[in-house]
């Protein structure tokens, strides 16, 4: 079993905590051509690292395999005591004044240390898909739910819609929707240190 650290948002954090979020999509680098993704994997040449190419040699999941932990990192801070740590994602402590609480540095995801993420998740599927392959469920699954107004009316019913738009507000720069890369489907469940935290 190996660990590796893994970025989410803030948002995703919170569906992840609430029980919402089970599933993750990223970009295969390099995209495969079509007929080089066979089974739900990608495979490559042995002799050419960067390229892609039959079933040779299958390419591992960068994230891991089934069995792997995936330990969260997520914008933070360290008040200037020591006294503990805040996560962005839960909001301010209303048990701290807020004088204080100012003087925190937020420290971004990317830069947390192993020793203070709250959340470990064990990777239970690893599979390859298009983006735009994915299903209701797993936009469920990847933490979408359907817009409501505040009046209750549901303004797109569709996860599926909603999943495009967040993908498309992280994502658009590199690979956007209506590329429909090739990604990688990580399903994860929180370990129990995890719901700890909840």
């Amino acid at each position: 079993m190996k660990e590796r650290p893994i970025l989410f948002g803030n948002p995703m954090i919170r569906a992840i905590l609430e029980g919402r979020k089970s599933q993750t999509r990223r970009v295969v680098k390099p995209q495969p051509d079509d007929c080089m993704v066979q089974q739900g994997a990608v495979y490559r040449h042995p002799r050419n690292i960067g390229r892609y190419i039959g079933n040779t040699e299958r390419a591992p999941c960068p994230y891991g395999v089934p069995g792997d932990r995936l330990w969260v990192r997520e914008t933070w801070r360290q008040d200037p005591g020591e006294r503990g740590v805040d996560y962005r994602a839960n909001g301010k402590p209303a048990s701290i004044n807020h004088d204080e609480y100012a003087r925190w540095t937020w420290r971004p995801s990317i830069h947390m240390p192993r020793a203070v993420s709250r959340i470990t998740l064990e990777i239970v599927d690893v599979r390859v898909e298009r983006l735009q392959e994915i299903k209701e469920d797993d936009a469920k699954a990847e933490g979408c739910s359907p817009l409501v107004e505040s009046d209750g009316s549901v303004t797109c019913g569709r996860r599926k819609t909603v999943f495009r738009e967040l993908w498309d507000s992280i994502n658009a720069k590199r690979a956007p929707w209506a590329s429909n890369p090739f990604v990688w489907v990580l399903e994860f469940r929180m370990t129990k240190d995890a719901k700890e935290w909840r």
